[in-house]
């Protein structure tokens, strides 16, 4: 859950390397040969990711999404659906530049509304609920098939950062500024691979760094698989890298609801609230 404090953190440039500007990992690993050379790369498998994947290969970019696993690309890891009071908008938008999710929960879902209905029109937001499998394989297909657009299986563990020369005045400038010094052209995989790009977008949620909390006990995770009570492991690597760039951190606490076992309740009893047509 460890996040940047903005919710898409991307390092981009218009042009190659300069000449004089070497190449270096943040950490000593060891190198193996680049098993991939593209435009963009980009790192995580959740909604911001799927989206930037397919919105920079759209954009006719060589892209690569990256991932822990490949069968959890679109996994709803909370609430199971799209839009609502507060995001209903931006999934209009998203479809508007011709995004996935829109087209994907068309295909999952399984309850629509139109919530706030009895209020005026700028406080109602369209709600869908989806089957979370549904979403995940539908997802999944869209990205497999997607022109451009290349899955790679593998836990991002650095990055692979172009430095200026020192005293240079581009290094100058960034340490006046209290910016970080110097350009994301890559990572590295737990396994040493390396994978070079002209943009690295990180996407990576609740994984970075992150922690689970059960009742008074804690461990570090991801997320718990929701077919068992496994848990996929966090990224602390790429925290780690992130850190020494002196890039800020903080902690964002998601709240996953409890769920309710359906034999416990007397149906009989609630109010039925229908599905509305999509």
């Amino acid at each position: 859950e460890m996040l940047a404090r903005v919710a898409l953190l991307v390092f981009a440039w218009a042009g190659g390397r300069s000449p004089h500007v070497p190449s270096r990992t943040l950490r000593a690993a060891p190198r193996a040969a680049v098993v991939r050379d593209v435009d963009v790369l980009v790192v995580g498998g959740g909604h911001a990711g799927c989206e930037a994947a397919a919105a920079a290969a759209r954009s006719g970019a060589r892209t690569v999404l990256v991932t822990q696993r490949i069968d959890t690309i679109g996994e709803m890891s909370c609430n199971p659906s799209i839009g609502g009071i507060g995001k209903g908008h931006l999934v209009r938008e998203v479809d508007a530049l011709d995004g996935l999710m829109g087209r994907v929960i068309d295909e999952a879902g399984i309850h629509f509304r139109m919530l706030n209905r009895r209020k005026g029109p700028a406080v109602q937001g369209p709600r869908a609920q989806a089957d979370r499998e549904l979403y995940r394989d539908a997802m999944l297909r869209e990205l497999q098939a997607y022109p451009g657009l290349e899955l790679y299986e593998a836990s991002v563990e650095d990055l692979v950062v172009d430095e200026p020369a020192e005293g240079s005045a581009a290094a100058a400038a960034a340490a006046e500024a209290g910016r970080p010094v110097g350009r994301a052209c890559g990572v590295i995989t737990a396994d040493g691979s390396e994978l070079r790009a002209r943009a690295v977008v990180l996407t990576t949620g609740t994984f970075l760094r992150g922690v689970v909390h059960v009742g008074r006990e804690s461990r570090p995770a991801g997320r718990f698989v929701s077919t068992s009570e496994a848990v996929e492991p966090p990224s602390t690597g790429l925290a780690a890298t992130l850190g020494r760039l002196a890039l800020p951190l903080d902690r964002l606490k998601t709240g996953t609801p409890p769920r309710l076992s359906a034999q416990s309740i007397d149906f009989s009893r609630l109010e039925p609230q229908p599905s509305e047509e999509p």
